[in-house]
């Protein structure tokens, strides 16, 4: 090939169909609509996508241009990097800042923390030299008026930036909202006189997002939520520029990472329209986000794995856009953090910065035709359901009928669903279970917040057999099942491997006989392990050949042995086998969460008797 020929060639040109008719040639026959997935946001989700999947003009042609999908700044990170933004944990005053001085040494960019009565009262020590430096991040709550007092009257107070903020729907009550917004506002304007680069007015919709919300849900809320507290101060005087910069939102990032990508682009596009709605112009209408990675998805048992977590999330936070990121540290749940895992999660967002070279980029995530598809989708799903939020007068009022808390536990309901049936996985909870773990302590329960919105953790069911379990360790009687494996171990490995990982995440354990061929072999296994629990894993064929003998014997000779096959099969075979003394066919769509609970309590029941 000559050079002049080489400049001259181009690629040869696919169409759709093309590249559908190739994927399916890979699949053996299925077409490739077999592979879209559903989301708890009710998007099918396609294997393959294009720029026939995009209408006109839906992308946004550049960063920190309107509708603002693609963030809020022209150069993006490279001249507005987010703020590292690790909430301190602290016993006091004195040590708090300490530890809070010390981080802005090893890479925190932004002041954060939890407030209390006595930080509250040592919050002038606590930020003496920094305050005006470094920008704040932090959720103040019915503490805000007292601390926005101290920090007003300190030199320098006009230099104040970031956001010490509150939601008001998210603390005080139905019945005395319009009172707190009354002085609410005077509060704002107030403080605003002397701090004006400090945003106060906090939308905050990790509540939702911790009680099992879907992104289309938390997307509602944030602009219902928004448009209340708008509503609110315009009619008691404050023009709408102002209320819109002291506004910041607040997201919690899961594990669903493109989802979560497309929810703050979908979260910006909706919030300029609103925006402009209310007359902002462009600068007005930009969203400024606070994000964490998300609490609902961290686990006690095998906790190093939360590092993990919270890396994905990160990583899906900063490819968002968010302006402040707290990553969770892998011992979240403890409600203490230490000196190690503080030290670990301020750096999985410097690995970020610094590693991975986020802070030099802008919106790499613009253009896909997935991801750009999943934004618009999401944005018009969201409106939808403000729209519907606010034909039933708002957020404060289907809070308060408890149809959004209605909306919401069905969701977590599939959620609960899913993770019991193992559609959804948590690795090293109901999947890949590690029983010689060391699982956290003192691990806080759910909590329920205002409005009955209960702060849930997506494991927690499993980690309540995974401790009904050490329990009976405890008494002396460790929980296990006998796995009697038919025929060689060729034959018999994929179920009996299928088998302990089923029970792992109950705290089970197995003991798995030799090659079973003989009803005597498996009469012998039985008498020597002396088990309640026994489960036949082979192949199919030698279940029609060997696995009724069996049965039959065992019963014959064990009538209180509890027998269970692994596998399910064919549905004209199912009740001879129920009638020979098979109690449960436990398969891949098995509720492994009800097996598991029902194990556990026969279990417990027979160390009561």
């Amino acid at each position: 090939m000559t050079l002049n020929k080489m400049i001259n060639e181009t690629f040869e040109t696919y169409t759709l169909e093309t590249w559908e008719k190739k994927s399916e040639e890979s699949l053996k026959g299925k077409s490739i609509a077999s592979l879209s997935k559903n989301t708890y946001e009710n998007i099918l989700l396609k294997p393959l996508y294009s720029k026939e999947d995009l209408k006109l003009n839906s992308t946004g042609q550049f960063p920190g241009q309107t509708d603002f999908r693609r963030g809020a700044d022209p150069a993006g990170y490279l001249t507005s990097p987010w703020k590292v933004a690790q909430r301190i944990d602290a016993e006091n005053g004195e040590e708090l800042r300490k530890k809070l001085h010390a981080s802005f040494e090893r890479g925190q960019t932004a002041i954060s923390f939890q407030l209390d009565e006595d930080i509250v009262k040592d919050f002038v020590k606590i930020i003496d030299g920094i305050y005006a430096t470094f920008a704040f991040s932090i959720e103040a709550g019915k503490d805000q008026a007292d601390v926005l007092e101290k920090l007003s009257d300190l030199a320098d107070c006009d230099k104040v930036s970031g956001y010490i903020g509150r939601d008001l729907l998210q603390i005080a009550s139905n019945d005395g909202l319009k009172q707190e917004y009354d002085k609410w506002s005077e509060m704002i304007q107030s403080f605003d006189k002397r701090m004006p680069n400090l945003r106060t007015i906090l939308v905050d919709t990790s509540v939702y997002h911790k009680a099992g919300a879907n992104a289309i849900q938390e997307l509602a809320a944030a602009l219902s939520t928004g448009v209340q507290h708008i509503q609110e101060l315009l009619e008691r005087g404050m023009p709408i520029e102002k209320i819109l910069s002291k506004m910041v939102f607040k997201f919690s990032i899961g594990t669903n990472f493109f989802m979560e990508v497309a929810k703050l682009r979908a979260a910006r596009v909706l919030w300029s329209k609103i925006a402009e709605a209310y007359g902002a112009n462009a600068e007005e209408q930009k969203m400024v986000i606070s994000a964490e990675t998300s609490p609902f998805t961290k686990t006690a048992y095998d906790p190093y794995v939360n590092l993990l977590r919270a890396g994905n999330e990160a990583f899906a936070g900063v490819l968002g856009g968010v302006q402040f990121l707290h990553v969770s540290p892998f011992n979240e749940p403890e409600g203490k953090t230490t000196p190690f895992s503080d030290r670990i999660a301020r750096n999985t967002q410097l690995i970020l910065k610094e590693e991975a070279h986020l802070k030099n980029i802008v919106d790499p995530a613009g253009g896909s035709w997935y991801v750009e598809n999943l934004t618009n989708e999401l944005a018009e799903k969201a409106w939808a359901l403000f729209l519907k939020i606010e034909e039933m007068d708002g957020m404060a009022s289907v809070l308060k009928t408890g149809w959004i808390q209605e909306q919401i536990a069905e969701v977590m309901k599939k959620r609960n669903e899913d993770l019991f049936k193992r559609k959804q996985s948590m690795i090293g909870t109901n999947i890949y279970a590690n029983l010689n773990d060391h699982p956290l302590q003192n691990v806080m329960e759910s909590l329920e917040a205002n409005h009955a919105l209960p702060h849930n953790r997506l494991s927690e069911p499993f980690e309540k057999l995974r401790r009904a379990a050490q329990r009976l360790v405890q008494s002396g009687s460790e929980p296990k099942a006998g796995l009697i494996c038919i025929g060689e171990l060729k034959e018999h490995k994929a179920r009996a491997d299928f088998m302990t990982g089923f029970l792992a995440p109950g705290g089970i354990k197995t003991d798995a006989s030799t090659n079973i061929d003989h009803p005597k072999s498996a009469l012998q296994f039985i008498q020597e392990s002396n088990l309640h629990h026994y489960v036949l894993c082979g192949t199919d064929k030698q279940y029609d050949e060997l696995a009724l003998e069996l049965v039959h014997s065992i019963k014959e000779n064990y009538p209180d042995v509890r027998l269970y096959l692994a596998g399910l099969p064919e549905e004209s075979k199912q009740a001879a086998f129920q009638q020979a003394g098979i109690e449960q066919f436990i398969h891949a769509k098995s509720n492994c969460y009800e097996i598991l609970t029902s194990l556990l309590s026969e279990m417990e029941a027979e160390v009561n008797e």
